[in-house]
């Protein structure tokens, strides 16, 4: 056990007014919205606590003026206090923009460089403890939100090691989230790569029914009764975000066709609409999700691509049921869309099924670095396991 010193957070913040602080005065409201001007921080640009430098809405410089607490930099720390609870992110080191402004439903936290790394503390907040820290202070009456949000953050407790071992905690956990990074754009260039090569295929006029190209196994209600433990029983929810903590699991035995295993394609034909690959550990495909099984002679990348081409026009079909959750029905499966000749396939082959491989390999691998970071992170934050480790764990992974 570590014997780092526990402070207040307002006692690692900078020496400077409204270190920690939140929009105050003229709040900012959808009417100052702008297209150009100071940049605003909402909850899209926190994903999960990463933050999307990207999607902005703007408000005038003036108006920023006069909230210059709200006013954040590079290196400052944005503490969700509503909704979101519990979420923290961090401004970069390198931004598209040199300031930025809180919205109403963030906290703005700038430390003293002297004592505290604003990385360490991001890592901090989002281990279990720093979890725990937050989320103690929530109110549920209404809208979640934390108590007198700027007194709360300004109170919590956190450990402070010397810069130096901070530094070092940093760079580990780091060098996981940047092979991490690394991952997604293989992932994100593959697809991409893969769109553009479809988009530029001649299909010379040859169309099959959607359901002749492949088998659609619809999932069943297999939250009924779920013990809480086995598999995880894969919902719309964990197709479009992950695992989470309304996740459910359950050891039931279920048929093969119910199954969905790394590389297998899956469609939530409700709701949402969404076309993805599984790339987690064996799960139990819920209802209102597809597990699509491609048929001979056509291949997984080319039923990927012949679904998502149909996307589009079942999005709208589902915006229809105005009196129900969004949706398509069986009958839509059987709609024409343009393949490829059998002889474009395979000169295809080669080069759409190595970019399906490989966006399939970077999510795995992405998944153990996830895995591995989130492991090491409460051990190293909290002072129980030393960095040079946690370097030897990583050693060989990034």
């Amino acid at each position: 056990m570590s014997s780092w010193p526990w402070l207040s957070l307002s006692e690692v913040a900078a020496d400077e007014q409204s270190a920690i602080s939140k929009p105050y005065g003229s709040a900012i409201m959808a009417s100052d919205y702008r297209d150009a001007g100071v940049p605003v921080v909402r909850g899209v640009n926190l994903s999960k606590g990463i933050f999307v430098d990207d999607n902005f809405v703007f408000i005038d410089p003036e108006l920023a003026a006069r909230m210059p607490g709200a006013e954040m930099r590079s290196g400052d720390l944005v503490v969700t206090h509503r909704g979101t609870v519990g979420q923290v992110s961090m401004i970069p080191r390198s931004t598209r923009f040199p300031r930025y402004v809180a919205s109403t439903s963030h906290v703005k936290v700038r430390l003293d460089p002297t004592r505290a790394i604003p990385e360490f503390y991001y890592y901090w907040f989002c281990s279990p403890v720093g979890q725990h820290s937050l989320l103690s202070n929530v109110s549920t009456v209404g809208v979640p939100g934390l108590v007198q949000p700027v007194a709360t953050v300004k109170a919590l407790r956190v450990p402070v090691p010397s810069i130096a071992e901070q530094e070092a905690i940093v760079s580990v956990l780091a060098a996981l989230d940047d092979a991490i990074a690394a991952n997604r754009i293989v992932v994100e260039r593959a697809d991409q790569l893969s769109a553009a090569q479809w988009s530029a295929t001649t299909f010379g006029g040859s169309a099959q029914l959607l359901s002749d190209l492949a088998e659609f196994v619809n999932g069943k209600a297999f939250t009924k009764g779920a013990t809480g433990k086995g598999r995880v029983v894969l919902r719309i929810a964990e197709l479009n975000s992950g695992i989470g903590r309304s996740t459910v699991y359950s050891d039931i035995e279920v048929p093969e066709q119910h199954l969905a295993r790394p590389g297998d394609l899956l469609f939530a034909w409700s709701g949402s609409l969404t076309v993805a690959r599984w790339f987690r550990p064996e799960a139990i495909v819920n209802q209102h999700i597809f597990k699509v099984i491609p048929r001979s002679p056509y291949p997984m990348w080319l039923v990927n691509q012949a679904v998502r081409a149909k996307l589009e026009s079942y999005r709208a079909v589902a915006s229809d049921k105005a009196t129900t959750m969004g949706h398509i029905q069986r009958k839509h499966l059987d709609e024409l869309v343009e393949v490829p000749s059998i002889d474009e396939i395979e000169r295809l082959d080669g080069i759409m099924g190595g970019l399906w491989s490989t966006a399939l390999a970077a999510e795995v691998e992405m998944l153990a670095l996830e895995r591995t970071r989130d492991t090491l992170l409460p051990l190293l934050t909290s002072g129980k396991l030393t960095v040079k480790a946690a370097e030897s764990l990583v050693e060989g992974v990034v």
